[in-house]
């Protein structure tokens, strides 16, 4: 189907770029010239970024990984574009706002090196991920297979077409910080059965970030005709990758995590030739059968929180994709080498690059990790998460490229000093 044409573009109040991002634009011109792991280690560059974030700098945010902050200059585009809908919101929204995604579609396309009619805009991951899950048709016995470190989002949206259509789920154990590849692959492999009509699994599961081998899942399940769901929550826009590299068929993910969007925005990329076969979420007309826009019929929707991408998009252009996957690898290797020197501390995480991202998840000897947390929040207004996973338990430690290297120091300072004196009774 034929993309709507574009409407003219709202005229806005008058507005200049932030003071903050001019200069880290500035800072960022000539990069292409320059090795980006060596840009990675320039603190003079990415002060310049760290100001382009609105962070209360009281406080270390080190969950990124849940959610992370958008830059001002996505803040204020949001805040634009919401006062520009509640003018007269059902011609602003509907006739002026709405063909706007259109472009964006174009650019995300473009970035990502897909066709823009194989790109929907939705939520979350949960939303890309649940329309995969509850879209491809099943029938009482067919087996689904995913892992038991899979996001438990997920897994409930399995478990209850397993109660509603009897279908099966069966779930492989990943090892903790797998250093082999072939093994993961295998592992899939062997739990394939004749039933086995649908493969989910993470680009990197988020309890530790070890980063899990889709190009070769896919073209093993693909041969024997069973789809292959990826969830991308923490390597789009983390990771310097295009659709190509990793040849899957479906794949969703948050754009208000790696891409710094605003909360609530996600994406959906569905191969042309399989839309057709997926159900949305919610009811679509026939007319959109083959057409990727049947995901975003999902009724009155704001409009603020999806254009204001565009800001967001061009930010992490600003920066470099493999700029930025250089930085993220930088940061997490700060604190894990110097924590590592103790010989309490483990790490839940293949700390080789070819076997995770910019996350870890450490365990420390004679700490409680739920303690920990607790303490490194309250006595040090360090903000973390703790895992606790039958199969791991520690606390996964996300920076950002906002997050400056005195921070990093300052909670390794913090868990030092646990180590040492204890925790609080």
């Amino acid at each position: 189907m034929t993309a709507p044409a574009v409407a003219p573009v709202m005229s806005q109040p008058e507005w200049s770029q932030p003071e903050s991002l001019v200069r880290m634009l500035e800072a960022f011109a000539d990069a292409g010239d320059r090795d980006p792991a060596a840009d990675a280690r320039n603190e003079d560059l990415w002060r310049e970024v760290q100001q382009a974030f609105t962070c209360d700098r009281t406080k270390i945010n080190l969950n990124n990984g849940g959610c992370c902050p958008s830059p001002r200059v996505v803040q204020e585009a949001m805040g634009r574009l919401l006062a520009f809908s509640n003018d007269i919101p059902t011609h602003n929204l509907w006739q002026i706002l709405e063909p706007q995604r259109e472009p964006l579609r174009q650019r995300m396309a473009r970035q990502w090196n897909c066709d823009p009619e194989e790109l929907a805009f939705t939520r979350n991951t949960s939303e890309s991920l649940q329309t995969l899950q509850f879209g491809m048709a099943l029938a009482a016995g067919d087996e689904v297979l995913t892992t038991t470190q899979d996001y438990p989002r997920m897994l409930t949206a399995f478990e209850q077409r397993k109660r509603r259509e009897r279908i099966e789920l069966k779930k492989i154990q990943i090892p903790v910080a797998c250093a082999d590849h072939g093994q993961i692959v295998r592992l899939f492999e062997e739990a394939i059965t004749p039933r086995t009509k649908m493969i989910l699994m993470c680009h990197a599961i988020n309890l530790t970030g070890q980063l899990l081998p889709v190009r070769e899942v896919v073209a093993m399940a693909r041969k024997r005709g069973i789809p292959v769901i990826v969830d991308g929550a923490h390597t789009f826009a983390h990771l310097d990758f295009t659709f190509p590299d990793i040849d899957c068929d479906y794949f969703g993910t948050s754009l208000h995590k790696w891409l710094y969007g605003p909360h609530g925005t996600g994406l959906l990329y569905v191969k042309k030739d399989k839309i057709k076969s997926i159900w949305p979420l919610m009811a679509a007309p026939p007319a959109l059968d083959e057409d990727i826009r049947k995901f975003e019929e999902i009724g009155t929707h704001p409009a603020a929180n999806t254009l204001a991408l565009g800001e967001a998009l061009t930010f992490h252009q600003g920066l470099g994709a493999r700029r930025k996957q250089e930085r993220m690898y930088y940061l997490r290797e700060i604190w894990t080498s110097r924590l590592a020197q103790n010989p309490r501390v483990h790490f839940n995480t293949n700390l080789d690059r070819r076997h995770s991202i910019g996350i870890a998840n450490v365990r420390i000897d004679g700490l409680d990790t739920a303690k920990l947390h607790t303490h490194l929040w309250k006595q040090h207004r360090i903000w973390t998460v703790g895992i606790d996973h039958p199969e791991l338990q520690g606390l996964r430690i996300t920076p950002n490229v906002q997050t400056t290297l005195e921070e990093l120091e300052r909670f390794c300072e913090a868990v030092e000093e646990a180590m040492e004196k204890g925790l609080p009774a």
